[in-house]
Formats: C-alpha cells, structure tokens, sequence
C-alpha cells in the first residue's frame, strides 16, 4: 500500500510498550508523529527516540501525540526504553508499537526491499486530528531524522490550516508568510491580512504572520 498526502491515515491494533494499542482510538483529537526504526538496541535509533523524548514539551504545545515504531516485540522494546533513558538522559514518554508481524509497516509502506527485505526505512508521518497523512518524510536506516524539521512543519501546518497563508523556503514560527495567488481580490486581501503587504513581485506577496 502506498499512502499519499491527504489520505485517512490506515488504523490498526498492534501490540506496544504501553499493552495493546487502537491507533485512531490512541490518537484522538490530537496531532500525531508516527516514526519507524529499523531495529530496538540500534545506535541511531537510540538516539533519535532520547530526542523526541526530550521534546515533548514542545510536541504538547502543538497537541502533538508522538508514536514510534520498531519490527521488535512488546518485551525487547521495554528492555530498549531503559538503555534509552540511561544512555539519553531522558524518559520515554511514549508508545513504542511492537509490529512483529509487520502488519503495520506493510499498511504504511515501511519496508523498502531494496534498504531490507525485513526491516523498516526511517519513515515519517505527521498525521492531523481528523486522521489525514499531511507530510511523509523518509530517510535511509543510516541517516538519523532531524526532529526541528518536524516541528516546523507541524508549526507551518498549523498555522495554514488556520489562515490562508503560505510559508516560504526555511520558513520559522514568527517569519513573514505569503499570501497564495487564489486570493487577488484587494477589498479581501485587505480584510484578512489587516497588517499589510509587500509585493517584491506581483505574484510574491508577503505578509506578517497573522497571530504574532
């Protein structure tokens, strides 16, 4: 199965570190980041899982529910959490889905064969609160994730979820935004965008963050 941008994100019932757990039911109303690792007691993935850890006050700021998984049963993830947080600093405060069968890496297209025929690719996925997948992002088993990247794209689908705006390259919280070329009506543009604009061109309009 192959997920695109906009799709239901597929719910499933795996076990996890934390028992048996219902995906759609687990995520609620919130956000989630939905990450995969190729193996528990891996070095990078050691890491990256002490780093999400350690942000969690910021995922809860953006009412963001982080889920990792691993190929490794419920027993060997619980053994990892403790070398996690010995080596890291740190408490995970998080699921670690146990997809020993690998049910749920074949529902979200985790295994790459040409990477490894059993073994899970460094696949993400931000997935919003009525389920849909709003970014995929997937990197090699040896190049760890870069979870600032994460939180920007969640800050930037946030924030045109809520305004029509758009974000430019290397966009930051608090930057300026542009207003898309569907709106070019002046009465309206004046109306949603009361801090005015500057238009270095005709169709490259910017405009100060709405809610800064």
């Amino acid at each position: 199965m192959t997920l695109r941008l906009g799709d239901t994100a597929p719910d499933f019932e795996q076990d996890s570190s934390i028992g048996k757990l219902r995906f759609h039911e687990w995520a609620g109303d919130s956000w989630v980041v939905l990450f995969s690792h190729p193996a528990d007691f891996t070095p990078v993935c050691t890491t990256e899982l002490g780093l999400t850890a350690r942000l969690k006050p910021e995922f809860d700021k953006r009412n963001v529910k982080a889920l990792a998984l691993s190929v490794d049963p419920a027993d060997k993830h619980t053994s990892w959490i403790k070398d996690i947080e010995e080596t890291q600093k740190t408490v995970v405060g998080f699921p670690i889905v146990a997809d020993a069968d690998r049910k749920v890496s074949q529902l979200y297209d985790m295994i790459h064969p040409n990477q490894s025929e059993t073994m899970t690719v460094r696949s993400l996925f931000v997935i919003d609160p009525k389920k849909k997948v709003r970014l995929i992002i997937t990197y090699p088993m040896s190049t760890g994730r870069n979870f600032d990247e994460v939180l920007r794209v969640i800050d930037a689908l946030q924030l045109t979820d809520g305004y029509t705006v758009a974000t430019p390259g290397n966009w930051r919280d608090g930057d300026d935004v542009i207003i898309p070329l569907s709106v070019q009506d002046e009465e309206v543009i004046r109306q949603k965008y009361p801090k005015g604009y500057t238009a270095p061109r005709p169709y490259l309009r910017l405009t100060p963050q709405p809610n800064k």
